[in-house]
C-alpha cells in the first residue's frame, strides 16, 4: 500500500481485523462533523456492483485525538447521507458546467 496517501483512514472491525477506507468527504452539521468513507476495494471485488459507503460520527476527545463513532440515530443516518448525496450531486453538476 502506498504509504503518500493521506486521505486513507484505516479501521479495526469487530473481528479485530484492521480494514482500509478511502476519505471521500467531511461534513458538518447540526454542530458534528462527520466522514464518509469508502472501503478499498481489492481487485477480485470489482464485480461488487453498488459502492458500500460508512459514515461515522467524529468525537472530537479533549486530549485531542478524534474517534469515529458509529452513527446509532437512523434519522440522524439518514440525514448526513442525504447532505453527502446533495453535494455530490452539486460536484457533477459543476463539472458538467465547465465541460
Amino acid at each position: 500500500m502506498d504509504a503518500e496517501r493521506d486521505d486513507i483512514v484505516v479501521l479495526v472491525d469487530e473481528d479485530g481485523e484492521e480494514v482500509e477506507f478511502e476519505h471521500i468527504d467531511t461534513i458538518e452539521m447540526n454542530g458534528n462533523e462527520y466522514v464518509i468513507l469508502v472501503p478499498l476495494a481489492e481487485e477480485e471485488d470489482d464485480e461488487v456492483e453498488e459502492e458500500e459507503i460508512v459514515i461515522l460520527r467524529v468525537e472530537h476527545g479533549e486530549d485531542g485525538e478524534d474517534a469515529f463513532v458509529t452513527i446509532e440515530d437512523d434519522d440522524e443516518l439518514e440525514e448526513v447521507f442525504e447532505e453527502f448525496q446533495a453535494r455530490l450531486e452539486e460536484e457533477f453538476e459543476d463539472e458538467d458546467e465547465e465541460n
